[in-house]
């Protein structure tokens, strides 16, 4: 088979489609053959060389994918050769074959192609279990939700706003806030031009949010604790603004409030199976009814993944970007 390998680490030319060994699914595992991938940014940190894939995983990037089973290993049931399929993966999606814990398989949702799915695996895993078992959003509750334009963030807001939640989101410019609005988004907050902790008092009457999802980290630390909500609670999931903040942890008292940081690629086997079994529950109806859709950006050949990640480095896209696998396998 082919896949996108890095040599070395580097920019977006590190990434090369080169020849590589077949998979071979393990116990409990199924071989997927890989119709596409999408990019996130923890291939782009590995590609930098600064995420590598935990212990046991592909050495390639690509954190989900969607496709065909055309192998089952030892010790699985409930999946058979020929399903389609779409996965939450370690690593390995950046491939024309992946092997996949037969935990974190989910079908294809009814009305949906198989390269669609593959945008959705990675966000409905990452909002499902951040901003609905860890963080508890219920309805009429408010969720901020930082890069309201992203895949995560536009996951969230429709999730949100599916349960009954106001959702507010920060993205850069007015065109990235209509798309937001466009699914849902009630309050629109342009992080160029604006301060989010009052504009989110403003649009609450002082209130807060209840629960707020951050991509950003230490640089928001602080204003994220200032606009949560009494009992409210604070999910980082990522840090695009650096790794060490200050916490003023007399605020987080008075407020009641909760702060958790979680990812997901490194969790074990039983957690990630655990949270793709929620998502398939409450998440693949919504898909499957309409109410949820995911949104993708572009579609490029896998081969040409460095413009994936030139792409997403950018911050040009809405949504996903995706990258189908070529029809042929080697």
């Amino acid at each position: 088979m082919h896949a996108i390998t890095i040599p070395e680490p580097g920019g977006p030319e590190a990434l090369v489609w080169a020849e590589a060994p077949d998979p071979e699914p393990g116990q409990g595992e199924v071989l997927v053959e890989v119709a596409a991938s999408a990019v996130n940014r923890a291939d782009i940190l590995q590609r930098q060389g600064f995420y590598d894939p935990p212990p046991g995983a592909s050495p390639y990037p690509g954190l989900e994918c969607s496709g065909r089973i055309v192998s089952v290993g030892p010790g699985v049931s409930g999946w058979s050769e020929g399903d389609e399929v779409c996965a939450l993966l370690s690593g390995g999606g950046y491939a024309e074959r992946v092997a996949v814990p037969a935990g974190q398989l989910l079908p294809v949702p009814r009305g949906l192609d198989p390269v669609t799915a593959a945008a959705l695996p990675e966000v409905t895993c990452t909002v499902w279990s951040n901003v609905f078992m860890v963080a508890h959003l219920r309805p009429a509750e408010t969720l901020l939700v930082h890069g309201g334009a992203s895949g995560i963030g536009t996951m969230a807001i429709q999730l949100a706003k599916a349960v009954g939640a106001r959702v507010a989101v920060t993205a850069g410019g007015p065109e990235k806030l209509a798309r937001c609005a466009e699914l849902g988004a009630d309050i629109l907050i342009d992080y160029r031009e604006q301060d989010f902790v009052e504009e989110l008092r403003k649009a609450t009457d002082g209130a807060g949010a209840d629960v707020i999802l951050d991509i950003i980290g230490a640089k928001y630390l602080d204003r994220n604790v200032r606009a949560l909500a009494v009992n409210g609670r604070l999910a980082v999931i990522g840090l695009q603004g650096g790794v060490k903040g200050e916490l003023n942890l007399g605020m987080l008292l008075g407020k009641r409030g909760a702060v958790t940081a979680t990812s997901l690629r490194g969790r074990p086997a039983q957690e990630k199976a655990a949270i793709v079994a929620a998502v398939r529950e409450h998440v693949w109806p919504l898909v499957e009814a309409g109410t949820v859709k995911p949104v993708v950006d572009r579609v490029l050949p896998m081969p040409e993944a460095a413009e994936g990640h030139r792409t997403l480095e950018s911050g040009a896209h809405v949504g996903k970007v995706l990258l189908v696998a070529p029809a042929g396998h080697g």
